[in-house]
């Protein structure tokens, strides 16, 4: 799976998941989605995702994961969380992620090819 942020485009390997699953059910899909914290950008799906979440302890740089069953989170940043997420992938390289996603809101554009 493929996320296009402007002009950077990002390659994801999907976890073996249900959430992941549905996830490319969705796809192409594009997200307004907004910063927060100076970790990540987070948007609204436009369905529910099957949810099986957890503690994942430290969050890393490039994680897509699913916060509730609804909202896609995409960090930046790698941080220890007490928050439970849903995983749903992991970019293959998040080198320069920060700088592609910019300080304030994005489009992201998730994609099979």
């Amino acid at each position: 799976m493929w996320m296009t942020v402007g002009e950077r485009r990002f390659a994801i390997t999907l976890a073996d998941t249900e959430a992941a699953r549905a996830f490319v059910a969705l796809l192409p899909l594009a997200l307004d989605m907004e910063e927060l914290n100076g970790n990540e950008k987070h948007g609204e799906l436009p369905k529910a995702l099957p949810t099986d979440a957890s503690r994942p302890g430290t969050i890393r740089n490039g994680d897509l994961l699913l916060w509730g069953s609804r909202t896609a989170v995409v960090f930046y940043q790698t941080f220890d969380s007490p928050y439970s997420y849903t995983r749903v992938g992991r970019l293959d390289d998040p080198s320069g992620l920060a700088r592609g996603l910019g300080r304030g809101d994005v489009r992201v554009v998730f994609s099979k090819n």
